[in-house]
């Protein structure tokens, strides 16, 4: 699981693709769609697409002469428990570490 994450946080470390994965929250789009606000090459852009693609986060699909661009979700989830089992581990020592501190303020007021 560790490498998928790392593959999928890698991708999203790139606001181009995580403009994308924005774009088809709402549903799939037409690859010149999700180029169209970009400001770079067609070649460059598809680029991102495969770095997306390859970490699962994106399928594509040929319908006719468009190739039209879908979310997957599974990545982004376990994305998200990740990074929500880490937040809670962080939480749990930050609370700790406010209530040492508490202990030592009111062992020693004057400090």
């Amino acid at each position: 699981m560790a490498n998928n994450i790392d593959h999928v946080f890698s991708s999203l470390a790139d606001p181009t693709r995580r403009a994308v994965i924005a774009q088809l929250i709402t549903g799939p789009a037409p690859v010149s769609e999700l180029h169209g606000p970009h400001d770079m090459a067609l070649p460059s852009f598809l680029k991102h697409l495969g770095k997306l693609e390859s970490a699962g986060l994106i399928r594509s699909e040929k319908i006719g002469r468009v190739r039209m661009v879908h979310i997957e979700a599974a990545p982004l989830v376990e994305a998200e428990t990740w990074l929500t089992q880490h937040r809670r581990l962080w939480e749990g020592r930050l609370d700790r570490l406010s209530a040492l501190a508490e202990d030592f303020q009111q062992e020693d007021p004057d400090g």
